[in-house]
């Protein structure tokens, strides 16, 4: 995973919402923070749960002047569907080929291997801050997948970037 203070890497993922397919990247973000948070898989109830709450609560995101993106390997149609039935308001964007998993250190090298499934490259939970500047501020991954971030320390940290 990488490490605080450490240039967060850039991207340029796709992502499906009612107005069509567009491209989320990191650098547009510039001057803002910004919580990217990586998350297994859509239509699971751990990940429901988890961007179902930061919907609910994205008020709080906004009023500390950040923007929050989440990111898993499932095709933007697939996420755009997801978001639409469980009413999922953060971004999503589909990190489809998992390379930007892979640059942020947290990919499993094998999700779920009592299945045996060759599904290398699955985001772990992971949340990272981004500040203004693109400088990672915060950074928390997972390797139980049931396991949510740790929200309040996630709020705490964007206030004193504030």
């Amino acid at each position: 995973m990488l490490n605080l203070g450490t240039t967060a890497p850039d991207f340029s993922l796709s992502s499906k919402n009612a107005e069509g397919l567009n491209l989320v990247k990191l650098s547009d973000h510039k001057g803002k923070n910004v919580v990217l948070l990586f998350f297994p898989m859509a239509y699971t109830g751990v990940c429901t749960e988890q961007l179902c709450g930061v919907s609910t609560g994205m008020a709080e995101y906004t009023d500390l002047n950040t923007t929050v993106i989440g990111i898993s390997g499932d095709n933007p149609f697939a996420q755009e569907a997801w978001a639409q039935k469980e009413n999922i308001t953060v971004t999503l964007a589909s990190d489809y080929d998992h390379k930007i998993a892979y640059a942020y250190g947290v990919a499993y090298e094998q999700f779920a291997p009592q299945l045996n499934l060759p599904m290398g490259g699955v985001p772990k939970r992971s949340a990272f801050i981004v500040d203004k500047n693109g400088v990672i501020q915060y950074a928390e991954s997972k390797d139980d997948p049931r396991e949510l971030p740790d929200f309040a320390a996630i709020k705490a940290k964007l206030a004193e970037l504030t």
